[in-house]
């Protein structure tokens, strides 16, 4: 079965949001991965969500420039994506790497311990 336009978009969105983040030339912005991006049934608005690598500094600092350059995030969306109304977009951080990591770290040392 064919994906609905909102779950295309939502993919197209990630990939580009992802290729920008990782071209931009801001040297606060480290270990960043886009790891869903949820749209309204509109299109009008994408929630990105993101995983920022690093200690409670690095992750206010990136997620904090991030939020700075959504102008021009939206701006590269607008010149890459072939659709008439670009969504508004806002970012969240996503830490379900970082409890799943730490999960893993958990059962290997139960394993190990047992």
């Amino acid at each position: 079965m064919r994906p609905s336009r909102i779950e295309r978009l939502s993919v197209l969105i990630k990939e580009v949001v992802s290729e920008v983040i990782f071209k931009m030339k801001d040297p606060r912005v480290k270990f960043v991965t886009v790891t869903d991006v949820t749209m309204s049934k509109d299109m009008r608005y994408a929630k990105i969500f993101i995983s920022i690598l690093g200690d409670e500094e690095e992750k206010k600092t990136t997620f904090l420039a991030i939020k700075n350059a959504t102008g021009f995030i939206r701006t590269e969306l607008a010149h890459r994506l072939e659709i008439r109304r670009i969504p508004e977009i806002s970012f969240e951080l996503d830490d379900s790497i970082e409890r799943g990591v730490r999960l893993a770290n958990y059962i290997e040392k139960i394993v190990n311990e047992g």
